[in-house]
């Protein structure tokens, strides 16, 4: 009995014993299976992961390698000479600076980590002033054409926040005022009329921007002041719309164009002459080109009129021509949508204002070969009140208002 129950004992034992080796066995077996598993990922995971650091370090390298390179054409740009500001960014180094200053302190512009503002503010200047493709710029300034578009959008948000700054206040001219092309013009606040931008739109809306003359282009009406600064803008206009419709717009809308009592712009002929806007008489000389001397000098007191009025009015035809003088992508139409090139006119128009503010001599002007207004530029930051005219239409106090002013100065060219 006794040896029976140790028979039993010892095979319990086996028994216990061959499920511990085999529960061992299997642990194992599972264990070296997932060694294998995970000796198999990292082969293939590894090489790449390697071959991604390795590259990662190269590119940083390059990076920073080309950094000197960078400051080298960034200074051969704004810290050099004058001359290669001006031919490049179309203003001096001093312009520049407070342009970047301002963008850093009213705009809120920082140095990122490898573009500096300045930097950031040059590529934009480049596209403005030469009409170069992103791609053209970075390859330029050593930047992607993506690091490029990226700046040139943050530096256009910058300049379109400023207008109320970069616009002129309008002043209207006084009786002390000397210059004989004004003198007349007592309580004119500058000269209006509209012009003519080339865009690049769908085909669909093709039509609507089609001008007269058949070219795809955006109607921007616009005033200036005698010292050729812009006091007012209307962008966006299908080349197809009238002037006399986006005028009628520009005075009806709550924040648009306002002429206090006794105040008027002068316009051309395709306007009526009403309240508030002083146009030549129509079907009489009027362009400069056709006056002389002798039988060519004026003959009639509508001529005499018609005469200085184009004189003083040509300050708007002036700023036209030095503004698409200065920034070539006014000549041409972009491959932006129509709306970031509506704000690439505007932002045109406010840095037109800027240099002309900041510069002492605006060497575009110079460019144009003819008589320069040499005005000083008025420091007057009262805006005009006034209410808003409701009508562009011909009116008869208007009409007697040129007639009287025409026979004044027919009156004192006899005397």
């Amino acid at each position: 009995m006794a040896n029976d129950d140790n028979f039993r004992k010892n095979v319990n034992q086996q028994n216990d014993m061959a499920t511990i080796m085999f529960l061992l066995e299997e642990i194992i077996r599972n264990y070296q299976i997932n060694l294998l598993l995970i000796s198999f990922m990292i082969t293939l995971i590894g090489p790449q992961t390697r071959k991604r650091k390795r590259w990662d370090r190269l590119g940083q390298s390059v990076v920073l390698d080309s950094i000197p390179a960078h400051v080298r054409h960034l200074d051969r740009l704004v810290r050099v000479t004058d001359r290669a500001c001006i031919d490049n960014l179309r203003m001096d180094r001093n312009t520049f600076g407070r342009l970047c200053r301002i963008l850093r302190d009213r705009v809120g512009l920082i140095d990122q980590k490898l573009v500096t503002v300045e930097e950031q503010v040059s590529m934009f200047l480049c596209v403005l002033a030469h009409h170069k493709k992103s791609r053209i710029v970075g390859y330029n300034f050593m930047r992607s054409s993506q690091t490029v578009s990226k700046y040139i959008h943050i530096v256009l948000r910058g300049v379109l926040t400023l207008h109320s700054i970069f616009l002129a206040k309008p002043t209207p001219i006084d009786e002390s005022c000397s210059d004989r092309r004004w003198q007349w013009f007592k309580g004119c606040l500058g000269a209006l009329d509209g012009t003519y931008i080339h865009v690049r739109v769908p085909i669909a809306d093709a039509p609507r921007y089609r001008n007269r003359k058949g070219h795809i282009t955006t109607n921007t009406l616009a005033v200036c002041d005698p010292q050729l600064r812009f006091t007012y803008l209307l962008p966006g206009w299908e080349g197809s719309a009238a002037d006399s419709r986006i005028l009628r717009d520009a005075v009806t809308r709550p924040l648009g164009l306002k002429v206090p009592k006794g105040c008027y712009y002068l316009c051309d002929s395709a306007y009526a002459n009403a309240d508030g806007f002083l146009t030549p008489y129509k079907g009489i000389r009027y362009h400069l080109k056709e006056w002389g001397v002798g039988r060519q000098a004026p003959q009639t007191p509508e001529e005499l009129f018609n005469l200085r009025h184009t004189k003083a009015r040509n300050v708007i035809e002036r700023s036209f021509a030095v503004l698409k003088m200065r920034w070539g992508i006014l000549r041409s139409a972009s491959f932006y949508p129509i709306d970031i090139q509506t704000g690439l006119i505007i932002a045109c128009f406010l840095l037109h204002n800027y240099i002309r503010s900041e510069m002492v001599v605006d060497p575009i002007e110079a460019e144009l070969g003819n008589e320069t207004d040499n005005d000083d530029e008025s420091d007057n930051d009262n805006t005009l009140g006034g209410d808003h005219i409701s009508c562009v239409e011909p009116t008869a106090a208007w009409t007697k208002k040129r007639d009287d002013l025409a026979r004044a100065m027919w009156a004192e060219r006899n005397r």
